[in-house]
């Protein structure tokens, strides 16, 4: 049997900007030798964590990481004599009180450049910022806007882990009493020109998070290929609806009237026409399931929009229909699917159907506007 090759820094950066992990669906974490190469990035450049208004849920999401646990990526010593290196996350580290303020001084105080800083939950902005606060100093509390306007400057880039930080998520949804902003709109706001990119998903999965943190420490942020929205193109660059098992429902024009029906759910307010993500491919726990698998619509959590205005389940306008990378084949029942030779003689009736100019679109609309 072939022995299997640690992956090389030049090899990692190869896959990323391709997309490959995207297009299969693999775990990063489970690319041969990843693993110790995050880890010699991450021993040089700290990650700096910091929680503002959230469920904590992006938090979860990358706790949840099987392979390997999140426990044995930070604290076992995945390269002899080293630790990963998160420097400060208010979720999982031991310390407390004014220790760990300590800590967040110290990277405020240090050279530019020298670590990540990664941001969880919804900023406000509103009073100075005062309805979410991390720890105080001289009897004050500090709010997560003044960490934010102290750090950003400091860091190499700013990750924005979650749709909160990314666009205002669900806590910046109308009236938004506390002034809740993107952070990217902040940054420009306050001229801090450290680069900010955008990790959304509500909750954003963990392959999404570390693949991008990743990216930028091995190869750094040229490395890092983005859409219009900030959004790494590695995870965001496909459209849902194109890798839908849905899909064929869709062209058919089959459609659920109400949950559990059979057939396409873009009557009950799925987003996939609009969404862009790699969660049909990648899905989740452990590649396990993802939303619209056990039933529910897609919400378009990782769009700017997201919770849209009336509702999550609102249903969308289409503005433009692109070819499916993948046609899937036509549901019957919920779980079951027309066999591989059947689906590719429905698929090539429903795109002679479709039209020329359907079938010609074979790009993403991000692709496209880049």
């Amino acid at each position: 049997m072939e022995e299997k090759k640690d992956i090389t820094r030049r090899g990692f950066l190869k896959l990323i900007g391709k997309g490959t992990g995207a297009a299969v669906g693999i775990s990063l974490l489970d690319i041969p030798g990843f693993q110790k190469l995050l880890a010699d990035e991450l021993a040089q450049v700290p990650v700096i964590w910091i929680a503002a208004g959230s469920c904590t849920g992006c938090s979860v999401s990358l706790l949840n990481s099987l392979s390997p646990t999140i426990q044995d990526l930070l604290l076992g010593q995945v390269v002899p004599g080293k630790h990963v290196s998160l420097a400060f996350h208010p979720t999982i580290m031991a310390g407390q009180g004014d220790q760990i303020i300590e800590v967040l001084d110290k990277y405020k105080e240090g050279k530019p450049g020298g670590f990540i800083l990664a941001y969880e939950g919804a900023v406000s902005t509103k009073d100075h910022g005062v309805y979410c606060e991390v720890g105080e100093k001289n009897g004050h509390g500090i709010s997560t806007l003044q960490h934010l306007l102290d750090l950003a400057p400091k860091a190499m880039a700013v990750l924005n882990v979650g749709t909160c930080p990314s666009y205002g998520g669900i806590p910046g949804a109308a009236p938004n009493p506390t002034g809740i902003k993107p952070i990217g709109d902040i940054l420009k706001e306050h001229g801090i020109k450290t680069p900010a990119v955008n990790i959304p998903g509500c909750p954003p999965h963990p392959d999404w998070i570390v693949g991008t943190i990743a990216t930028v420490l091995i190869g750094g942020l040229g490395a890092l290929k983005v859409d219009k929205h900030g959004r790494p193109l590695a995870f965001y660059g496909t459209k849902i609806h194109d890798n839908c098992p849905l899909r064929g429902q869709f062209d058919k024009g089959n459609f659920a009237k109400k949950f559990s029906d059979d057939g396409c759910l873009y009557e009950l307010g799925c987003k996939g026409p609009v969404a862009y993500a790699d969660c049909s491919t990648r899905m989740w726990n452990s590649s396990t399931n993802w939303c619209i698998g056990s039933g529910s619509p897609c919400v378009g959590c990782v769009e700017p929009e997201f919770p849209y205005v009336n509702s999550m389940l609102e249903k969308v306008n289409i503005h433009a229909a692109t070819a499916p990378s993948t046609y899937p084949g036509i549901i019957t029942e919920r779980g079951s699917n027309i066999g591989a030779v059947a689906t590719a003689v429905v698929g090539g009736a429903v795109g002679v159907a479709a039209g020329y100019s359907i079938a010609k679109s074979k790009k993403s609309e991000n692709e496209k506007e880049e």
